[in-house]
Order: structure tokens, then sequence, then C-alpha cells
């Protein structure tokens, strides 16, 4: 069972961080049974709030492939990803997600991702976060500057 084992993984990955003094949370990516790369929970050793373990393994894998697009790639993760890491897995164009814990086995250990699932389900006017669009005239160059460039990546 390739998706036990690599889950397996990637919670071993998620336990030996944690002697480390990194946070529970281990994820791999993979081609099929092939480990393409993976990342253990930065956010408290390199003090950068977005260095999850899912999004440390996706930067990873774009790196080891030199592509940014991540289809025909499973992410397995040691906990459900957050939604953050999970709209990076969108973003990623990964196939698949496989997770072990959920967040509320998240919540239990003192990791409260349901908060932010519960502010992201609110109107933007709701939220604890205020968002504001602010109307300035020069708001849409930058997508005429990608839209005329003619040496651009699309994705």
């Amino acid at each position: 069972m390739p998706d036990a084992a690599l889950l397996e993984r990637a919670i071993a990955l998620g336990v030996a961080n944690v002697a480390r003094g990194g946070g529970p949370f281990g994820a791999v990516v993979a081609a099929g049974e092939r480990v393409v790369a993976e990342g253990v929970n930065r956010v408290t050793v390199s003090c950068d709030p977005t260095a999850h373990a899912e999004i440390v393994a996706i930067r990873a894998a774009g790196g080891a492939l030199s592509r940014f697009s991540l289809e025909g790639l499973t992410l397995y993760a040691s906990c459900e990803p957050c939604p953050m890491c999970l709209a990076a897995c969108y973003w990623a164009r990964l196939d698949r997600v496989v997770f072990a814990a959920d967040r509320f086995d998240a919540r239990a250990a003192g990791f409260d991702d349901v908060h932010l699932y519960e502010e992201l389900s609110r109107p933007a006017t709701e939220r604890a976060l205020p968002l504001l669009r602010l109307e300035v005239a020069d708001r849409l160059a930058p997508f005429a500057a990608w839209r005329d460039a003619v040496a651009r990546t699309p994705y």
C-alpha cells in the first residue's frame, strides 16, 4: 500500500521534527511510490509563519522538478492541511492530498486551524482581520503589464 507507507513517512517526519524543536507536522510529495520532496514544519525555527510542512514540501518539489505545476503528484500530510496549505495545494495543481490527523486532532494538541476554517466561512466584513479594498487610479497597471508582456509564462 504505497499511500499508507508514504503517509507513515510524513508522520515520522513530523515526530522527528519535534525532537529538533520544530512543529509536529511532516509532508511528502510523491509521484506514485517515488518521493519527490519532503518537508517539515519550520515556523518556529525559521521565524516564518508560512513555513508549514506542506508549503516546504511543495516548494522543494517545484525546485526538484524545475516546474511550478505539480500535476501528477500527491501530497501526503501528517495532518489535514490548514487553509493556507490547502490553497497552496490547489495552486500547485496537485492531483490528490492524503492526510492522517484532522483539524480537530490538531485543535486538541493546541493548534487551532478550526478557527481559520470558521473565519474564512464568514463574509469578509465579519472577519476578525479587516480586509479593505481601496480604489486607486493605477490598480490595474500590473495586470496590463502582464497582459502586454511578450515573454511571460502563463499559469
